[in-house]
């Protein structure tokens, strides 16, 4: 965290939570959603100011109910997410990076769901990969051992039988199935505060 904002966290510290108005996408985007944008549940504008991201990607946490937010000065910005806290792409020197250019290293763990998304967990992060990476990604999966085609991977999704791996750095990373709709659940982290926020206050 930049110290500037430790030093606006201690100097206000009772400034309201903001929900709703940041989002990441499933392709590492984060996007500002204004008023119109939540009122059309639309994903909203994003954010391409290189210096604004840096901030945000400085400043990006978890809080103890397992939902992201970036720390705006005193504010904490809640994330919507779309699909997982991070976004990792290939990356040639380090294998996969998450969207704020962070390796995702060393890769533990992986899950493909019957939709065909790719999940790596490392460094204790969860990543949906890029789906524009995922034809690279097929070439390092494997199939006890061996490689596989699309035929292969498709009727493995259908049945969800065999060891699935995926090849890198010299090893093989067991890869299992997973449902979309447990990944909130099984991995601990809130999909979307706002709702969740809403829920809270209705209880009130």
């Amino acid at each position: 965290m930049d110290e500037i904002v430790r030093q606006a966290m201690s100097k206000w510290p009772n400034v309201p939570h903001c929900y709703g108005w940041l989002a990441l996408d499933a392709r590492g985007a984060f996007r500002m959603r204004d008023e119109a944008a939540q009122a059309a549940n639309a994903p909203g504008d994003i954010i391409r100011h290189s210096a604004l991201l840096s901030f945000i990607y400085r400043n990006y946490q978890q809080d103890e109910r397992g939902a992201f937010y970036f720390q705006n000065g005193p504010q904490r910005v809640y994330v919507e997410l779309e699909a997982t806290p991070f976004i990792a792409r290939t990356d040639p020197a380090h294998g996969f990076v998450t969207h704020d250019g962070a390796p995702l290293a060393p890769v533990e763990a992986g899950w493909i769901t019957r939709e065909g998304r790719l999940l790596l967990q490392g460094g204790g992060r969860l990543a949906l990969v890029d789906d524009r990476d995922l034809a690279h990604c097929l070439s390092l999966l494997r199939m006890d051992g061996r490689v596989i085609d699309d035929g292969m991977l498709l009727d493995w999704l259908e049945s969800m039988q065999g060891d699935l791996q995926l090849a890198l750095d010299g090893a093989l990373v067991p890869i299992r199935p997973l449902r979309d709709d447990d990944l909130p659940h099984l991995f601990g982290f809130v999909a979307s505060p706002a709702k969740l926020q809403e829920a809270a206050t209705d209880r009130r």
